[in-house]
């Protein structure tokens, strides 16, 4: 009776392992192979011929001439093998000095516009590669003296980039840094 008790617990281990653990990923690979390739890979983002990062995770742009992302507590900043939020209270006085500092750098910028939050605040997961169109309209002005473009050129791209609400009611407008800084350095300035 163990014998054949023994014999059905590994057939059965044997036939899972086989459906779940090889079968049905290879199946699930290469419908999204064959369906959504750039999603499956990705979305790498490829600027002369080399791959220069996702359009799913966000990149450290520090420069004048680039729009800055949000701020991202993974690791060394948008590290996906650390991916995570700072775990910071409302009331971590790390976090506030960190807020504050990064609320007088970008009030530098634009003294009479607000800072939008999402400029300020990291996401749950560090890694977010999107601002709101708000943010990115409160960064043209530096972007167009560093760049030496008219502010309407900059203003207009931003417009642009700026990605709708999926089916118009799901999610927020956004605009994704990383695809909004490649545009700006085709136009080559």
């Amino acid at each position: 009776m163990l014998r054949s008790e023994l014999k059905i617990a590994i057939r059965f281990t044997l036939l899972t392992t086989l459906l779940l653990g090889i079968l049905y990923p290879l199946a699930v690979t290469g419908i999204g192979q064959l369906a959504f390739r750039r999603q499956a890979d990705g979305e790498l983002i490829v600027s002369n011929g080399q791959v220069t990062g996702s359009a799913l995770i966000g990149q450290s742009f520090t420069g004048d001439q680039y729009f800055h992302g949000r701020p991202s507590a993974a690791g060394n900043g948008y590290d996906a093998t650390s991916s995570g939020a700072s775990n910071f209270a409302a009331s971590s006085q790390k976090l506030i000095t960190r807020i504050d500092g990064d609320i007088a750098q970008y009030a530098k910028e634009n003294k009479n516009e607000p800072v939008p939050i999402d400029l300020v605040t990291a996401s749950s997961s560090g890694l977010d590669p999107d601002i709101s169109p708000a943010a990115a309209v409160f960064q043209v002005e530096r972007v167009a003296n560093a760049r030496h473009l008219p502010v309407a050129t900059v203003r207009d791209l931003v417009q642009r980039s700026v990605q709708r609400r999926q089916f118009g009611f799901l999610g927020e407008e956004r605009v994704n840094v990383l695809l909004l800084n490649t545009e700006l350095d085709r136009l080559g300035h």
